[in-house]
């Protein structure tokens, strides 16, 4: 039978003590897809109409792209978000960044990524996927850009939504046992790939 985990949907905590900085520290779910999907939209025009490449191509590119996020989303929140430091700073910094939401899973308007923060991670990759690839560089930036929507999707529907069956009812028992049980597996949030090809999959 399929665990059950249960927690207030409501739970927060202010951060910090300086109110405009607790304002930007919550960010409204939908933000992701409202900044990302146009900019998805026209790196595959881009791809299609200047870059002139096949159908075939923009596919392919756009799912490398995909796994590219995959891979990223894995990395960050195995290494940088489970990294435990020791001093007094990087303790605090890190429940700012990641602490928080093990604390306070449901917080609603904490579980996206704020656009002071995306953004320029945002133009970062786009340079290095321009330098990497050319003119292949737009299509997988879409699919880097599709990928992250997808997680943030994903993740606040995890901690909000029912999802009581198939595919989606599996990814969030998968997620939730990493908040409620072992928090040293199951790092893969919208794909569990990863943690299969690293053996962090809990046994």
């Amino acid at each position: 039978m399929a665990q059950s985990y249960v927690s207030n949907r409501n739970e927060s905590v202010r951060m910090f003590k300086s109110d405009l900085m607790e304002f930007f520290s919550h960010v409204h779910p939908v933000t992701p897809l409202v900044l990302y999907l146009p900019v998805i939209g026209y790196m595959l025009y881009v791809a299609f109409l200047e870059n002139k490449l096949s159908i075939l191509a923009v596919a392919g590119l756009f799912l490398l792209g995909v796994l590219i996020w995959t891979l990223l989303e894995y990395i960050i929140h195995r290494y940088v978000f489970h990294y435990e430091p020791k001093s007094h700073f990087g303790k605090r910094l890190h429940f700012i960044v990641h602490g928080v939401h093990h604390d306070y899973p449901n917080d609603a308007r904490r579980l996206v990524m704020p656009p002071s923060v995306s953004i320029p991670l945002a133009i970062v990759f786009w340079v290095l996927f321009a330098i990497t690839f050319g003119r292949f560089a737009p299509p997988i930036s879409a699919g880097f850009g599709f990928g992250y929507v997808c997680y943030d999707s994903i993740h606040y529907a995890i901690h909000h939504f029912a999802m009581k069956r198939g595919v989606p009812f599996w990814l969030k028992q998968y997620h939730l046992r990493h908040h409620y049980k072992d928090d040293h597996a199951g790092y893969g949030v919208s794909s569990p790939l990863w943690d299969y090809v690293f053996r962090s999959t809990r046994k």
